[in-house]
């Protein structure tokens, strides 16, 4: 609860510091750490107004809802696996340890692209269906909706590389543990985000 604390101080209630020593930061935790909770809190704010916006179209004459393809399911476990093994790798390095930490650091972000080249695998059997982007609301929505949640992960998957190459590299698990920790966060957050999303599109 120490973040939910440093979010809700008031630092202009701080006292100033005199003599030139360096004064006290507004939080406690590190400035990543509250960076990601804000992005997160944005990121929960945008997907829950595509998510609005879907449930109010859907209720217009013209949508017609398309078949859900099975790809989904198999990816959905894809990402659960990435997940996981993100946790793993952040319990590894919280007993301040090296072994096995890159192999499963590596291979939740190696699912993680699994995952995103099924959702590519997915949008093409749509496509050769005939559930183009602009055939109706509903499919528009659909493509919107992933493509989404597909951008936020090659997001994510960018910082996962970086702190990949460091682990390779030889980095002690204390040097990367705060990146580490950052990305298992924001993987999980992912996860429940295409949950929720995966239970919509599948069930309307």
């Amino acid at each position: 609860m120490s973040l939910i604390r440093d979010l809700t101080s008031k630092p202009w209630e701080h006292k100033g510091v005199i003599g030139g020593l360096k004064p006290e930061g507004a939080f406690e935790a590190p400035s990543e750490k509250v960076c990601l909770i804000i992005f997160l809190v944005v990121a929960t704010i945008v997907f829950s107004m595509f998510t609005v916006s879907y449930f109010v179209r859907m209720e217009l004459p013209d949508w017609q809802p398309l078949s859900e393809p099975a790809q989904l399911w198999f990816n959905t476990i894809l990402l659960i696996i990435s997940s996981v093994m993100f946790q793993w790798a952040r319990n590894i390095v919280s007993l301040d340890s090296r072994r096995s930490l890159t192999s499963v650091f590596i291979g939740g972000g190696v699912f993680a692209i699994l995952f995103i080249i099924g959702q590519l695998i997915a949008w093409g059997n749509l496509q050769s269906s005939g559930y183009y982007l602009a055939s109706n609301p509903a499919n528009s929505f659909y493509y919107l909706l992933t493509g989404l949640h597909a951008l936020h992960l090659l997001g994510g998957l960018w910082v996962w590389s970086k702190s990949s190459a460091r682990l390779i590299s030889g980095s002690e698990p204390k040097e990367i543990k705060l990146s580490i920790e950052l990305c298992t966060v924001y993987w999980h957050f992912l996860l429940v985000v295409w949950l929720a999303l995966f239970a919509i599109l599948s069930n309307t």
